[in-house]
């Protein structure tokens, strides 16, 4: 009787056909009761008065740019436990299975097969009075190298398509985000520009989304990155988390920016972490002004509001009648504030040190216009390259660090006591720093993602790069 089974391995190349699918490397597995499919975009539909989804699949291990398009009547949908534990409410299909010159129908499961080690598990219920495993063997009914499956697939040209990388911003003629798009495109991604007040989230278990104004699914994204302006902070992490809720690598993460966005909370983060920043006070109430400006070492000093960004909200009191009135001014409307002081030997200038991937990338010495001060750089100001110290480099890549920040821009300004933390930023501009050292930083950006997911161009791609 045990003749007329198929002896496996640990391991099967086989064919979904009524799935389009010529080709998958299952993992066998007998420890597991069902079948499971590397399946994302799911979404549910009715013909016929009968339920029946649609799905993606990446049906090659590694390969994220080969995508077949799939749909199957659903027989149910059940609470499947996965090797890690978690439960999960799954679709569950009927499909026909080929191996080894052998068809079989066998009860699949869809879930995002992303992390695992391969596109199929082929569990025992599939196998039960079908096959034998021998787990000291892989393969028992053959390779596929990939000239093969490069013509089972039908891959053609361009032979090493890119990712598929969105942009998370509000506005595409910006400098920034033309030359993200630019530097993608050239290294051979399809990038996509996404507003993000033109999203909405479809949060459901069986399966989330990300949707464009229309109802465009942007699920079939590899990475994105958020190019969030203050003004829309709240909504655009909170798309960025829903990115990174259904597996989508965000280049700075959801929660990175969040923290670099609160200014009270980034200095707390800051001290927390033993970098070294000017002094600072914080106050609820107008009767602590005077204690608040003493604290910082008195006029001239820096008033800060939490709520400002690029310079706006940073105000100068060269007086402490002025800083009294300044204060005081901003507490009668409920605003939040921080008191600073106010380093001279700085002479209006700063550091902007950008840093990908823990590496101090690119630097930049950036001066006030005539007769303004340091945070008025942003409006008028000049740049201009310049050589860090090691101590610098090195506060720089603390400061990314401790934020979690993949990408950020790093303000440093220079003082008798030594280098000093401003600010991070969680969105740094590119024109400046692009303009003045003449590296392609978006390009640096690009790369960054490309290491994380482990692509790499083509040979043929790497020439022209």
């Amino acid at each position: 009787m045990n003749e007329q089974k198929l002896i496996v391995g640990s391991s099967e190349w086989l064919a979904l056909p009524s799935l389009n699918v010529p080709a998958i490397k299952a993992r066998v597995d007998s420890g597991a009761k069902t079948s499971s499919l590397h399946a994302f975009n799911i979404h549910s539909f009715t013909r016929d008065g009968e339920n029946w989804v649609n799905f993606d699949v990446h049906p090659i291990q590694k390969n994220r740019k080969t995508v077949v398009r799939c749909e199957a009547k659903t027989i149910d949908k059940r609470v499947i436990k996965s090797s890690n534990g978690e439960r999960e409410k799954r679709y569950v299909i009927r499909t026909t299975l080929e191996l080894a010159g052998e068809t079989f129908s066998i009860e699949v499961t869809l879930t995002n097969r992303d992390t695992m080690g391969y596109r199929m598990l082929l569990g025992r219920e599939a196998m039960q009075g079908r096959m034998l495993v021998d787990p000291s063997e892989e393969l028992c009914h053959g390779e596929l190298n990939s000239e093969e499956i490069i013509k089972l697939y039908g891959i053609s040209e361009p032979k090493h398509k890119g990712l598929n990388i969105g942009i998370l911003a509000s506005n595409p003629n910006l400098y920034s985000n033309q030359r993200i798009i630019e530097a993608g495109e050239q290294r051979g991604h399809n990038i996509h520009f996404v507003n993000i007040k033109h999203c909405y989230l479809k949060m459901d278990a069986e399966s989330p989304a990300v949707l464009l104004r229309g109802g465009h699914s942007l699920n079939m994204l590899d990475a994105v990155i958020p190019r969030i302006r203050p003004s829309v902070t709240f909504y655009g992490c909170a798309l960025t988390r829903h990115f990174e809720s259904i597996g989508k690598y965000s280049l700075n993460s959801s929660d990175s920016i969040s923290r670099s966005r609160d200014k009270l909370f980034s200095m707390q983060l800051m001290l927390k972490h033993g970098l070294d920043i000017p002094t600072s006070g914080f106050a609820h109430s107008p009767m602590d002004t005077n204690d608040l400006i003493e604290m910082v070492g008195g006029a001239p000093l820096i008033v800060k509001l939490l709520e400002g960004s690029q310079g706006r909200g940073v105000v100068l009191a060269e007086t402490k009648k002025a800083a009294e009135s300044v204060i005081n001014a901003f507490k009668a409307l409920n605003a939040n504030l921080l008191v600073q002081e106010f380093v001279k030997e700085a002479d209006g200038k700063d550091l902007r040190c950008f840093v990908i991937d823990g590496k101090v990338v690119a630097s930049i010495e950036r001066s006030a216009a005539a007769g303004e001060f340091r945070a008025n750089i942003h409006q008028g100001g000049q740049a201009n390259i310049v050589k860090i110290t090691p101590q610098e480099r090195a506060l720089a890549i603390k400061s990314a660090k401790a934020f979690g920040l993949q990408v950020a821009g790093v303000d440093i300004i220079r003082s008798r006591k030594g280098p000093l933390l401003l600010e991070v930023n969680s969105s740094p501009g590119l024109e400046g720093i692009e303009t003045a050292t003449g590296k392609d930083i978006a390009g640096l950006m690009i790369r960054a993602i490309e290491k994380k997911l482990g692509w790499q161009p083509a040979p043929a791609d790497k020439d022209q790069h």
